[in-house]
């Protein structure tokens, strides 16, 4: 395995910094952030440059870049802005990469091209108040009516669902009491009628909106079936690797714009007449910070290339996303104790990284259950 960056690697990393330069420099970023908006006019700009296409098959219309490519390009945008890796990552894993694997050939025509061009995106609709990390207890219930599917229940905390081409809806089609074998997955537009959408406060992460939805008779043609009826879980499954390597790879790049923000204050902070970074603890500080960066980064790289591979990694894709995650968390806190009082401003971009960083750990599967799985995997 290499790990070296090629020139036309690099080259496609000087490509982002431009777009983000031209469409999300960081006084944009802080606004966006401020204003609660999310920049959904980088997307068109991501697909302009091909960046959208790159992990998808050259006879789907992509460009068929080595995964280890699609990992620095997801990394780079989260040291930039990490609101436009997450588009990004949403685009390719909960839509591009869904579509690929489970999806119809009709789907794939009618939505792929429309991803990689940047028009449009899905979310996932997955979490109930009582499924979460227990995704196998979805009592959300889609039955047969005529031609199609009735879909009723209620779906809390999915991000960007009102801005999406449409929702990949989780629902109950076995027995209630068939647990992970009786899922399946539909296609719901959320301007579907009966689709009442509730926008939610959080904490963090202004620019990624959540909505509590309500499903109310609503019904959805038969084609909107994605994959095979009662598979839906196992499908969900099989594509989860793409969304922990998205995840792990951008987290990562924050991360690092974290350590570089404290890097910079600590050679400019003067106490005692000289810089911070001269005491010892300081010191101490942020070379572990920066030793926890490089190792999330090792491990998001490694599973890039164990997905360009077609290698198993279940869970390697767990480790990554616990270490990239937690990294974050790590380094932010610490990066807002050197920072003291200037991270605790508003206009710091050091407590925005905080704020967003607590999500990570427990969204898109909590690190708990990513350690159930290690130890499966481990045999235990």
């Amino acid at each position: 395995m290499d790990f070296a960056i090629s020139d036309e690697q690099r080259q496609i990393l000087d490509t982002v910094d431009r777009l983000i330069d031209r469409h999300l420099p960081p006084e944009a970023v802080r606004r966006h952030d401020r204003d609660h908006a999310p920049p959904y006019h980088v997307l068109p700009a991501l697909g302009d440059a091909g960046l959208l296409a790159m992990p998808f098959p050259v006879e789907n219309g992509g460009l068929a870049a080595p995964w280890e490519t699609v990992v620095l390009v997801q990394e780079r945008l989260g040291y930039r802005a990490f609101m436009a890796a997450s588009l990004y990552n949403r685009a390719i894993g909960f839509g591009g990469m869904s579509l690929l694997v489970y999806g119809s050939e009709a789907q794939r025509e009618r939505y792929l091209p429309e991803i990689m061009a940047g028009r449009a995106f899905f979310a996932l609709a997955l979490t109930e108040s009582s499924a979460g990390s227990d995704a196998a207890s979805i009592v959300t219930r889609a039955r047969r009516r005529g031609n199609g599917w009735t879909i009723t229940g209620r779906k809390t905390w999915i991000s960007d669902a009102a801005a999406a081409a449409a929702m990949v809806v989780a629902c109950r089609t076995g027995s209630p009491d068939s647990g992970a074998d009786g899922i399946s997955m539909f296609l719901v537009p959320p301007g579907t009628t009966g689709v009442q959408m509730t926008p939610l406060d959080k904490v963090g992460n202004n620019c990624l909106p959540c909505f509590d939805i309500g499903f109310e008779e609503v019904d959805v043609p038969r084609d909107a079936l994605m994959g095979e009826e009662n598979h839906g879980f196992h499908h969900l499954m099989a594509t989860l690797h793409y969304a922990r390597a998205g995840m792990a790879a951008s987290v990562t790049g924050a991360a690092q714009a974290a350590v570089d923000i404290a890097l910079s204050h600590a050679g400019e902070r003067q106490q005692f007449g000289r810089p911070i970074g001269g005491f010892q603890v300081i010191q101490h500080r942020l070379v572990d910070m920066q030793m926890r960066v490089d190792q999330a980064r090792l491990l998001a790289w490694q599973l890039g290339w164990l997905i360009g591979e077609g290698r198993p990694c279940r869970r390697e894709a767990s480790q990554a996303k616990i270490a990239a995650t937690e990294t974050l968390q790590f380094v932010t806190d610490h990066g807002m104790q050197i920072l003291a009082s200037a991270g605790y401003a508003a206009e710091s971009d050091m407590q925005r990284l905080w704020r967003d960083a607590r999500l990570y750990s427990f969204g898109e599967g909590s690190n708990e259950i990513q350690r159930n799985i290690i130890a499966r995997e481990l045999g235990l």
